[in-house]
Parts: C-alpha cells; structure tokens; sequence
C-alpha cells in the first residue's frame, strides 16, 4: 500500500510527532511526502519526499509570480503541487495533516476519484480557524462530503470535529504516539535541601498558558527555592512576539529573572537531554482568545510523561486523557493562578511518592500512547479505507 503523506513544510521542530507517525508504520506501507518546502531534513528524514521546490524552475518561478500578485488565492488549483506528485508516487491513500490543508487538498482529489482521502486534525485548525475565518467551516463540509476518514486526537476534539459537520462514523479517534524506547525511565526524587528544578519546553503562544504558570511559580519560590528552565522562544509572527511580552512581563513583575535560564529554541534531542536534569514539568494551557487550543493534548507532556516526570498541567482539551489528575500529575484550572499553586504545593508536598506517580504515568503512556501501538493502529484505518469503508470510533485491536 501506497501512502502520500500531504504537509507544504516538511518539516518544523515543533512538529516532531509527524515524523514520528510515518516512522511507526509498518514496512509494508509505502510512505512518502508532498510538500512545498523542506526544512530540517537532517532530523526528520524520510525515504521518499515530492517536493515543490525541486519541480522544474519554470513551475517554481510561475508560482512564485502568482503568490505575490495574490493570483493563488483567487486560482489556488492551477498552481498547486500535490496532483503532480499524485501522478509521480502513484499512492493509494493521501493523508493530509491539518484540516485546512485537507480542504485544499479535498478540491484537487475530486480530479483522483480512485485516491482515498484521510485528513488529520491537530487543534489550531478546529477552534482557531474556525473563528478568525469563518469561511473555512463551509470548506470543511465540502472536505467532510468527500473525505474517508478524519483522524483525531481524542473524545474532545472529535467531539469538535463533529460540531463542525463531520458525521461521526467517519471520525477516528487516533492518539499521538511516542517512541517509549527512546525515553528511558528515570524516577525523579527531590531532596527538599535542594533547588527544585522545573522544566517548560513550548512555543511562545498564548495557548500554552506560561505567564499564568510563571506568576504560581513566582508565589511557591517564596517558600521553595527553584531553578525554571525555559525551551522555547517565540515564532516570527506579531501574535507569539505579543505572548513574549507577556512573558517577560511577568517575570519582571515577579522578579523572576535570576531563577530562569533561557535556553531557546532548541532541537528535540536537547531538548530531552535537558528535561532529565528537571524533576517538574509545567504545561498548562489555555482556550487562547483568539480561539486557538491544543485541541487534543500536546505531544511534550507525553514525551515527559515517558521519562518519569511527573507533571503540572491543565483541565483543558484531551489532557486529562493523557495526565491522569492525581494519579499520574496535577491539572489545575484554566487561567487560575491560585489554581496552579494549589496544584504545585500539592505535588511538593507529595514528592517522596514522585518515583512511583512517575512509574504510573509511564506505565499509562505505554499502555495508551505508544507509537508502536499506534502506528499499528493507522494502518489498520488505512487497511479499513482501502477496502471502502471507515471504522468510525470503533477501537482498533493494537495489541
């Protein structure tokens, strides 16, 4: 079987877990990519990629032309790269990631009656869109008319999904997965006589909730003392540039700046070498005011999950799916410093059993968040959608 994965940017570091699905499908799926651009290859290899900008100049400069004259938002089809790769890979599937570039890509299938189309959805394109362009619903139920199956995270955003038009027997809900293989377990333990490190690992977007997080932490370094380390920075954009003032607001505010280290933007390997040397991590984001969320869960509390670290997060999307409250770390409320500190206090207090809440999580990731498991999973759905139909929310067998 033959599978055209379709991104235009193959493919940012803060979109790790894509590579990771292709990666986890099994050897008789034939993967490759389409996409505009390439960047990052040397980290996100794949075995076969149909990209834009190795085309033919011609088609490269006509399209160029047409982007600045603003041509292709009135013609977008006559310019678009995937029916020649299409034509190229010959695939019997092609998979879309995100909804909007599945309702693009929905338009140039009709001409490729005999290609099934799976589009996934991961969270800015089921609330963020929705609101800021509120023309993009009507293409989803163009996409969702034709579609075979829509791919989501979990219950919360299927749900979503399903608001937005989608008949529920062609929703699946497909959990992100991990390599748990590359995360080593290792109990955290925490001596009160020592700082207690705190990990974030995010980009700077309103969604990812930080200034609340840091404004708690501010009140529990009163009375514990702490190093925080910071991995992120923000996206060249005016909105994660407004969240970096945010930030840095409150951390002047709180006079936070002697307990940070800013390390940036870093790559997914350091940044993992570095969450080992952390004993919390802190992730609790937020319905952003533009609409955005994580729509499922984000893929680092379950990469922090795999290592051990017990975690810090919120009641917000499919996260309590993935952090079990009490059981595998602590949510707090949305936009609720009280909240949060209440949480953090929570965990200090409790951090002789942090071994054995960090054994439960990653006992849960194992048994829920596999990405061997999950890999199994999707091509069982494509197995499903090659022989006409969809398997709807019907658990798959990934044992």
């Amino acid at each position: 079987m033959k599978v055209l994965h379709s991104h235009p940017v193959w493919l940012p570091q803060t979109q790790t877990w894509m590579h990771s699905l292709v990666q986890s499908l099994p050897p008789r799926i034939e993967n490759a990519v389409s996409c505009l651009k390439t960047m990052n290859l040397d980290q996100f290899p794949v075995d076969s990629i149909c990209c834009f900008a190795d085309d033919a100049p011609v088609r490269r400069t006509l399209h160029g032309i047409a982007n600045r004259l603003n041509f292709l938002h009135r013609f977008p089809l006559k310019f678009e790269y995937l029916p020649a790769h299409i034509d190229r890979f010959g695939p019997d599937i092609v998979h879309t990631h995100f909804g909007h570039n599945g309702a693009r890509d929905s338009e140039l299938l009709k001409s490729y009656p005999n290609v099934k189309h799976v589009v996934t959805f991961y969270g800015m394109d089921v609330t963020r869109l929705p609101q800021s362009q509120p023309s993009i619903v009507a293409d989803y139920r163009r996409m969702f008319s034709r579609v075979a199956c829509v791919l989501c995270e979990g219950e919360h955003m299927a749900r979503n999904v399903e608001k937005l038009g989608c008949p529920a027997d062609r929703i699946v809900v497909q959990h992100l997965g991990v390599d748990v293989d590359k995360f080593p377990f290792v109990a955290r333990q925490w001596n009160p006589n020592e700082k207690l490190r705190v990990f974030f690992a995010a980009a700077f977007r309103e969604k990812k909730g930080i200034p609340y997080a840091l404004a708690a932490l501010a009140r529990l370094a009163a009375d514990v003392p702490m190093e925080i380390t910071i991995v992120g920075d923000a996206a060249d954009d005016p909105a994660s540039r407004r969240e970096k003032e945010r930030i840095m607001e409150v951390v002047e505010e709180h006079h936070l700046d002697p307990l940070i280290r800013w390390e940036g933007l870093q790559s997914h390997r350091r940044m993992l070498e570095l969450a080992y040397d952390h004993h919390l991590f802190v992730s609790t984001s937020v319905h952003a005011s533009d609409g955005d969320t994580e729509g499922g869960a984000p893929v680092s509390l379950i990469e922090m999950a795999s290592t051990g670290m017990p975690i810090i997060s919120s009641k917000h999307c499919d996260i309590p799916s993935v952090v079990l409250d009490e059981k595998t770390g602590w949510l707090a409320e949305e936009r609720d410093v009280d909240s949060i500190v209440d949480k953090l206090r929570r965990a200090v207090s409790l951090h002789e059993q942090w071994p054995s809440i960090g054994l439960a999580g990653r006992q849960h990731i194992e048994a829920e968040y596999s990405l061997q498991k999950q890999g199994k999973s999707l091509a069982q759905i494509y197995d499903q959608i090659v022989r006409g139909g969809c398997p709807g929310r019907l658990a798959l067998d990934t044992k």
